[in-house]
C-alpha cells in the first residue's frame, strides 16, 4: 500500500463536530510521508471553505490537496460544453465554476448544460421544475450530476443527497447524468492520477459501504469502512467485503502498520 483517499464527512468530522482520534490519525500519515488525497461528494462549500473547517478541526491541509465534484464537473465542462451552464449549487460553491459562462439564474431555456449539486433544503418545487424544464429544451442539453450520494449523516439525522433528485430528473427528462463524484469511476481516476498511483496500491477510507467502498473496489482500490458517520451494522449485510472495517480512522496508522505488506482482509 502506497497511497490513501480519505472521505471527509462521516471520517474525519460529523456535520460540525470532529471524530475523535481524527486529527492525530492525519497528521501521523502526513509525518509518515504517505500519499494522501481528501476526496469527497461535498457540494454546499468550495475547497477554501473546506480547509478551512479542517483547520478548525486541527487538520491542516491545502485546498489542492481536495478533490471535489465541483473541480472535476468544471474541468469536464471546459473539455466538452460550448455554451451556458445552469448551476443548481449553493451560493458558495459557485466560485468552483468562475470563468465559465453560465446562464442567468431565471432562465428556463439556452442552457448547453445542467449542474446538479446538493442544495439540501433549497430544493423546492420551482427550482426542480426549473431544471426539468431547462432539460427537456432542445438541443438537448447534458446533465451533470455532482456525485451520487443517495443521503448523509446530519447532527439531526440522515438527510437526502444529491442523487435522488438526479434520478428524478433523468427519469422525467428521459436523460442519463454524467457523474463526476463518487462513485463514478471518472472521480477515483482523476484522484489516481493526481497523486500518481495505481488503484491496486491504493486505500479509499469512507463511511459509505456502497460509495465508498463498493465503489473504490470496482476501479481496483482497496475500500476500508469505518464504523462513523452514515454506517449502520446492516451495511455489513449487503454483499460488500471491505479490505477492512475500523471502528473509526483513528485506528487506522495501527492498522497501517500491522498491515502494510498484508493484502488480506481484516476487521479491527
Amino acid at each position: 500500500m502506497r497511497a490513501i483517499l480519505f472521505d471527509l464527512d462521516g471520517v474525519l468530522y460529523q456535520g460540525e463536530s470532529p471524530v475523535e482520534g481524527a486529527a492525530v490519525a492525519i497528521h501521523w500519515f502526513q509525518d509518515a510521508g504517505v500519499p494522501h488525497l481528501f476526496v469527497t461528494n461535498t457540494t454546499s462549500r468550495p475547497r477554501r471553505s473546506l480547509a478551512q473547517k479542517l483547520a478548525g478541526f486541527g487538520i491542516d491541509v491545502e485546498p489542492s490537496a481536495i478533490l471535489t465534484p465541483p473541480v472535476a464537473a468544471r474541468q469536464w465542462l471546459q473539455e466538452n460544453v460550448s455554451g451556458k451552464t445552469a448551476l443548481f449549487v449553493p451560493e458558495a460553491t459557485r466560485e468552483e465554476f468562475a470563468g465559465l459562462p453560465l446562464l442567468d439564474e431565471r432562465s428556463e431555456h439556452g442552457a448547453a448544460a445542467v449542474v446538479l449539486g446538493d442544495l439540501g433544503e433549497n430544493w423546492t418545487f420551482a427550482t426542480l421544475n426549473r431544471a426539468f424544464r431547462l432539460l427537456i429544451a432542445e438541443p438537448k442539453p447534458a446533465l451533470v450530476a455532482l456525485g451520487m450520494t443517495r443521503y448523509w449523516q446530519t447532527p439531526n439525522g440522515l438527510q437526502l443527497d444529491v442523487a435522488p433528485f438526479v434520478v428524478a430528473l433523468e427519469h422525467a427528462a428521459g436523460c442519463h447524468a454524467k457523474v463526476l463524484g463518487k462513485p463514478s469511476a471518472a472521480f477515483f481516476e482523476a484522484a489516481l492520477h493526481m497523486l500518481g498511483v495505481q488503484g491496486a496500491e491504493t486505500i479509499m477510507v469512507g463511511d459509505d459501504i456502497e460509495g465508498d467502498v463498493r465503489a473504490a473496489q470496482q476501479v481496483g482500490l482497496h475500500g476500508i469502512l469505518v464504523r462513523t458517520g452514515k454506517f449502520r451494522p446492516t451495511d455489513l449485510e449487503l454483499g460488500v467485503d471491505p479490505h477492512a472495517t475500523l471502528d473509526s480512522i483513528a485506528a487506522l496508522p495501527r492498522w497501517w502498520r500491522a498491515n502494510q505488506h498484508d493484502t488480506t482482509r481484516s476487521t479491527d
